[in-house]
C-alpha cells in the first residue's frame, strides 16, 4: 500500500503504474508527465463500462476525479496537468447526452489525441521555428538544466547549420544538465558544462540565454525549476536577453509574487546527502534534530523583469501580454 492505496497484483494497472512512476521520478518534464497522464486516462476511458442507473458524463467524471487524487497523492499536480484535467471534464460535460457509449469513448480519445498533438507536440515544432530565428552564427547559448523545448531548439538550429555554442548550466540535486549534455554532444553540439555557482563567471560570454518553464502565469512571473530565477537575474544584470519557452498550455490565470505559496518539496535527504559520497555526513546527524527543517523546493517563480520574451506556439511575446494568451485559452473553453 502506497499513500494509502493498494495495488492489485496480476495485470498492470495503467494508472497505478503512471503513478508510481511519478513518485519514483521515472516520468519527469512538465510535457511528459502530462502526456503520460493524459494516455493513463485513454486506457480508463476504453475500459470504462457505465453502471446499471448511472449517468456516463457524471460516473466518468467521478472516475477521472479519483485517479487525478490519485495522481496527485503520488507528485503534486503541475499547472499543465491541471489544464488538461480542466480540458478532458469540459469535453465529457458537453457531449450529447444521447450519444451512445462506444462513441462517446472513441469521440474522448480522439480528443486527447488532439490535445497531445496540437497543444504539446505541434505546439513546441512552432516555438522551435520561432526561436530559431534568434540564433546567429558565433552566438553562445546557455541554458539551465533540461528542457524538452530547448533541447528541440539547439537540435534544430545545429540542424540549420548554424554555428554556436551551448553552455549547459546544472545543480543538485538533480544534476538533470548532465542527461542533456551527453545527448547534444552525441548530436555534434560544442558544449561547456558548469554549475550553478558559477554562473557569474561564464555569463560575460553568453548571447542569449534560452529557459525552459513549468508553467507561466498571468501577471508574466515563470514558474520553473529552483534555480531559474537566479540564472535569469544574473542574465539581467549582465544585459544578456533571457528567452523562456513554453508551450501556450501551461499559461495559468493565477498570479505569484513568490515561491513559497505554491511549490513542491522534494526529498530532504537529497539535499542533505552527496549519493557520489555516501561515506560523508556533511550534517553530522543534524537531520535528526527537531530544530532543523530541510527545505527541497522544486520550482521557483522569475519575476516578468528580468524575462526579455517568452516563445509560445501562438508567437513571441512580451511577459505583459500573458493575459492575451490566457484569453485565447477561454475563448477556447479549455479552462471552464
Amino acid at each position: 500500500m502506497v499513500n494509502g492505496h493498494s495495488f492489485i497484483y496480476g495485470p498492470p494497472c495503467t494508472r497505478n503504474m503512471v503513478g508510481l512512476q511519478y513518485m519514483a521520478g521515472d516520468i519527469c518534464g512538465g510535457n511528459a508527465r502530462c502526456i503520460a497522464m493524459l494516455h493513463a486516462f485513454q486506457q480508463a476511458i476504453q475500459d470504462y463500462s457505465t453502471p446499471p442507473q448511472k449517468s456516463l458524463g457524471r460516473d466518468l467524471t467521478a472516475k477521472i476525479g479519483s485517479y487525478v487524487s490519485f495522481f496527485n497523492e503520488c507528485r503534486p499536480l503541475s499547472v499543465s496537468m491541471g489544464n488538461a484535467i480542466r480540458f478532458l471534464k469540459n469535453r465529457i460535460a458537453k457531449l450529447p447526452l444521447n450519444l451512445p457509449e462506444s462513441e462517446v469513448k472513441a469521440t474522448l480519445c480522439s480528443d486527447i489525441n488532439r490535445f497531445i498533438n496540437e497543444k504539446i507536440i505541434i505546439a513546441d515544432e512552432v516555438i522551435v521555428r520561432h526561436a530559431a530565428t534568434k540564433i546567429r552564427d558565433g552566438d553562445v547559448l546557455l541554458t539551465y538544466g533540461s528542457s524538452s523545448a530547448v533541447e528541440m531548439l539547439v537540435l534544430y538550429a545545429h540542424e540549420l547549420g548554424k554555428e554556436f555554442r551551448v553552455v549547459v548550466v546544472d545543480s543538485r540535486p538533480k544534476q538533470e544538465g548532465q542527461a542533456l549534455l551527453r545527448r547534444l554532444i552525441a548530436r555534434g553540439l560544442n558544449c561547456t558544462y558548469t554549475h550553478i555557482n558559477a554562473i557569474s563567471y561564464v555569463m560575460h560570454e553568453v548571447t542569449r540565454v534560452f529557459l525552459g518553464a513549468a508553467a507561466v502565469l498571468s501577471n508574466g512571473t515563470v514558474y520553473s525549476r529552483v534555480g531559474t530565477a537566479a540564472v535569469a537575474m544574473v542574465a539581467n544584470a549582465f544585459r544578456v536577453p533571457v528567452l523562456i519557452c513554453c508551450e501556450a498550455y501551461k499559461f495559468h490565470e493565477r498570479v505569484q509574487l513568490d515561491s513559497i505559496c505554491f511549490n513542491e518539496l522534494g526529498d530532504p535527504d537529497a539535499i542533505s546527502k552527496v549519493p557520489e559520497r555516501k561515506d560523508i555526513n556533511y550534517l553530522d546527524n543534524l537531520t535528526a534534530k527537531e530544530q532543523l527543517q530541510l527545505l527541497n523546493l522544486m520550482y521557483d517563480a522569475t519575476p516578468s523583469d528580468y524575462i526579455s520574451m517568452i516563445v509560445t506556439d501562438y508567437g513571441m511575446i512580451p511577459p505583459t501580454s500573458v493575459p492575451v494568451i490566457v484569453r485565447e485559452y477561454r475563448r477556447e473553453h479549455l479552462w471552464i
